[in-house]
């Protein structure tokens, strides 16, 4: 094997392998993991690079390492969800009806409120990003924007103009997760496009100053999206509609 240069994005392409080869089962909690020395081997990599890969996944949740106890794999309880990267690797290592479920649960507790809360605290600029972000669905449809990322722009935008750096950190997670459930959803109906006037109506709520209907808005929204893959996505668990 031809030497790999060291550095960022050599210890990062350690660290997505590796991390796949876990939630995909190619390693697990009931299997070893491979000793250093032949990590080292695999990917033609110094001890130190391969140690920065494996402290990155111990801070996934993925891998415990102890001295003297070496590197074992973590149960999938101790995962971090809320890691894009991990949520990324789950969704595509099999398809998953019940984690997309979870998922637009989570969305249904959090986005409502992130829109109402947007509503009362967004400023010029926030407001012009949730626009630009409508302008771009539109675009989309007319062949002129990219559908799905022009959607995800718009939910991200949403939870930017909160302006609470709570929500702003969930954007990355939201848009990772988006990637699969939009492209569902969409196939489900037959689509390739969002609906932008139900999406209008969030923004114009926003720019407008009024949280209730934000939020009313954003749970139609999300609660459709669920309502959808229960109808469709045979073994989804049955689940009660929230008020």
């Amino acid at each position: 094997m031809a030497t790999r240069a060291s550095g960022r994005n050599f210890t990062h392409t350690i660290v997505q392998e590796l991390g796949i080869d876990i939630v995909t089962g190619v390693y697990s909690d009931k299997k070893s993991f491979p000793v250093e020395e032949e990590l080292c081997k695999r990917f033609d990599a110094s001890r130190t690079v391969l140690r920065e890969a494996v402290k990155m996944l111990t801070a996934k949740g993925l891998l415990s390492a102890r001295p003297r106890q070496g590197t074992r794999v973590l149960p999938e309880s101790s995962w971090n969800l809320l890691d894009p990267d991990i949520l990324r690797w789950m969704l595509e290592r099999k398809y998953s009806s019940e984690l997309l479920v979870n998922f637009n649960e989570v969305r249904l507790a959090i986005e409502p409120q992130a829109a109402a809360l947007a509503a009362l605290s967004a400023g010029l600029k926030e407001k012009q990003e949730v626009k630009n972000a409508i302008e771009r669905m539109r675009a989309a449809e007319k062949g002129e924007d990219d559908p799905l990322e022009s959607d995800i722009a718009f939910h991200v935008a949403v939870l930017n103009a909160t302006r609470n750096p709570f929500y702003m950190h969930l954007t990355e997670l939201t848009a990772t997760a988006l990637r699969f459930s939009i492209r569902t959803t969409n196939r489900y109906k037959g689509v390739r496009l969002a609906n932008v006037t139900d999406h209008k109506k969030v923004a114009d709520a926003i720019v407008a100053g009024k949280p209730s209907i934000a939020s009313d808005a954003m749970r139609k929204m999300i609660q459709e999206v669920l309502d959808l893959i229960n109808k469709h996505e045979i073994g989804a668990r049955p689940r009660v509609r929230r008020a």
